[in-house]
């Protein structure tokens, strides 16, 4: 399940319903990647209203592939 969060930061209403529709699609494409039964939550920064739909797909890759990341043995 992913759920998403725009607040008012990001732009009027009509800019964050639009950011939250592009952030669902590219999401879309990576729910293979997520374990099942797994929770995930994508919060919109101020700048995704004005972002270009690469910028926000490279964006949302790029988070991803952190959270996705093993850990290593120094890391807590």
């Amino acid at each position: 399940m992913v759920g998403f969060i725009v607040a008012r930061n990001v732009g009027n209403a009509v800019v964050r319903n639009s950011v939250r529709r592009r952030l669902r699609h590219l999401v879309r494409g990576h729910l293979d990647r997520l374990s099942r039964g797994s929770l995930l939550v994508v919060r919109a920064n101020p700048a995704a209203g004005r972002a270009r739909h690469d910028e926000l797909a490279a964006d949302l890759e790029s988070a991803l592939d952190r959270l996705l990341r093993p850990a290593s043995k120094g890391r807590k």
